[in-house]
């Protein structure tokens, strides 16, 4: 069996196990296995015969992938904002929705000098590593309780090559919050899926962390209470840009809101849907 013959097997046998891309798919198991992007592959690579141990390789990353285990996890690696992100188990993927939260952030930051920037609930780091890429002078810090994906944004910082400080810790711990101050910028992107959310997830989602993706009965735990456990982690006329799921715009709005934030914003990623959620602590306040 020729390399053309097994990419037409595997893609087949995804297209088989219901997969909504297996054209795709299979391109990205093959190249992880042959080390060359198929497309890419000239036609003498091509018609070159599969090893045995090849063809293990390949019924092997089939078999996981039709189980349930996502594919990033697989290769091992994704891509986010142009950038390679380490992913595997313990750690949430990231999306493309979440390129949202950086350009939001990215905006927000225009005109400051060397902004402070906290990065809360940071996971595998996507995005203030892809902040602190885009923005060199920038001070950077990233929050995140979780061992295992501790090790993933430690990873990832090396990685990318880029200066984000660590804190292992709780964002909802009160002493926490208290023992930061002068951001100018904070991003997140909490666990915000319901407790109906969870029950209906993908098999592969389910996959991910759950402590990364549960919000809660309604969605909502982080976002209740981390505007004012941070607000004075702000400088005055900082901002609180969160991410949300689908439907959450009004109640973080009023969440914020209620915190003392004002100049509040909803902006949408590329498919129109409310995504990002956005609070300035208000420019007359004193520390």
């Amino acid at each position: 069996m020729t390399r053309r013959e097994a990419f037409a097997a595997l893609r087949q046998q995804l297209r088989a196990g219901g997969l909504e891309s297996p054209e795709f798919e299979a391109g990205c198991l093959a190249e992880q296995l042959f080390g060359t992007a198929w497309r890419l592959m000239p036609p003498q690579q091509l018609a070159q015969p599969v090893t045995p141990e090849e063809d293990a390789a390949l019924h092997t990353l089939a078999r996981r992938r039709l189980a349930g285990e996502p594919l990033q996890y697989l290769l091992g690696e994704w891509e986010f904002y142009g950038l390679p992100f380490a992913v595997g188990p313990g750690v949430l993927i990231p999306r493309q929705d979440t390129e949202t939260l950086v350009e939001c952030a990215l905006q927000a930051a225009e005109g400051i000098f060397a902004p402070e920037i906290l990065d809360l609930c940071a996971g595998s780091g996507c995005i203030g590593i892809a902040l602190a890429h885009c923005l060199p002078d920038a001070r950077v810090t990233a929050v995140e309780r979780s061992q295992d994906a501790l090790a993933y944004l430690h990873r990832n910082i090396k990685k990318n090559a880029v200066q984000v400080a660590v804190i292992a810790g709780d964002v909802l711990e009160p002493g926490l919050a208290e023992s930061i101050r002068g951001a100018d910028i904070i991003v997140s992107n909490p666990p915000y899926l319901s407790a109906a959310d969870l029950a209906a997830l993908q098999k592969e989602v389910q996959a991910e962390p759950r402590a990364a993706l549960d919000g809660g009965e309604d969605g909502l735990l982080f976002y209740r209470q981390m505007p004012a456990l941070w607000l004075e982690s702000l400088k005055p006329g900082g901002r609180l840009l969160f991410e949300i799921g689908m439907g959450q715009e009004e109640a973080v709005s009023g969440f914020l809101a209620h915190a003392g934030y004002t100049n509040l914003e909803i902006f949408p990623d590329l498919a129109g849907i409310s995504r990002v959620v956005s609070g300035r602590r208000p420019a007359g306040e004193r520390r």
